[in-house]
């Protein structure tokens, strides 16, 4: 239960904040364009309301107490959630409405982030906000309309919609191949296998379909994400297994060259989950057959 009694006015606050992080009335009031007066007083009514002091007067500058520093920690994240959230409400000022989505890091920056523009021109009056998650989550407790997931199809409280599947490939840098000289699929059981953490069988599940068995297929460097890894087999730190559509532009440029060996389409695939109380949501359905057009247009695999 929200206990108001105990809710000092915004006013005080921001004073105190400011005169805290600059350790200065007079420079808490520039910010704030107050006199220094109106910013003492707001203050000294805040230490009036808390019963404790806040601040040590030393001179021209102003020192926090034990109570102060631990209000002064406590109050700043709490200030700035309360503006990131007035932000978030604000852009459903927009006729078009907001679309707050999660999505996975390397597919949101490599794949959607360079396409978005064709959905936004498309609807010029919707609002987005983008952000990263890299597991799935409880959507009464975030706050998103949808989310970029790939894996099994299930996801409580919530609908996947399939997008497609992934080729995964073999990829190093043309150095890396004539310096390691890697003509065959077999050649890369003595190469440095770059893995990635989330996928830890990736590279025996390789060797298994190239029906080349190898021991320790799992040892080499990890790497959280394949944005990461792409870059390490950039600049020749070993083989990597990625996607070929998360890396198409490092491949038409050159910079990582597809090695002999196969093409990797496991089960799982790419999915927009979407809460089943965001599911008439008409951006968001804009949204989901905008993806659609995008996959379809790339001459990815659908994932039916």
């Amino acid at each position: 239960m929200l206990r108001r009694n105990l809710l000092p006015p915004l006013p005080g606050l921001l004073a105190f904040e400011a005169a805290a992080r600059h350790a200065s009335i007079s420079r808490a009031a520039a910010e704030l364009h107050l006199t220094q007066g109106a910013v003492s007083r707001q203050i000294h009514q805040l230490e009036a309301q808390l019963g404790v002091a806040l601040f040590h007067r030393v001179r021209q500058r102003v020192v926090l107490t034990d109570p102060g520093r631990i209000y002064a920690g406590e109050l700043r994240p709490l200030l700035r959630q309360l503006g990131e959230t007035t932000q978030k409400v604000m852009s459903f000022a927009g006729a078009g409405g907001v679309l707050n989505l999660a999505v996975l890091p390397t597919f949101g920056t490599r794949w959607l982030a360079p396409r978005l523009g064709r959905f936004l021109a498309q609807h010029p009056q919707a609002g987005l906000n983008v952000a990263t998650r890299t597991e799935p989550f409880d959507f009464d407790a975030e706050p998103f309309d949808a989310a970029i997931h790939f894996g099994a199809p299930h996801w409580a409280g919530a609908a996947c919609h399939p997008l497609m599947r992934e080729e995964v490939v073999a990829l190093c840098s043309p150095a890396y191949q004539r310096e390691q000289r890697l003509r065959r699929s077999a050649d890369l059981a003595r190469a440095v296998r770059l893995q990635q953490t989330t996928r830890p069988l990736l590279w025996a599940e390789w060797f298994a379909a190239a029906g080349q068995p190898v021991e320790q297929a799992a040892r080499g460097p990890r790497f959280e994400q394949f944005a990461m890894m792409a870059q390490a087999a950039v600049h020749g730190l070993g083989v990597a297994l990625l996607p070929r559509f998360l890396v198409q532009d490092e491949i038409s440029s050159g910079a990582l060259v597809v090695l002999p060996g196969p093409r990797l389409q496991g089960p799982e695939a790419y999915h927009l989950v979407v809460p089943d109380a965001r599911a008439h949501n008409p951006l968001v359905q804009a949204f989901q057959a905008w993806l659609l057009q995008e996959v379809a247009a790339d001459g990815l695999t659908p994932a039916a």
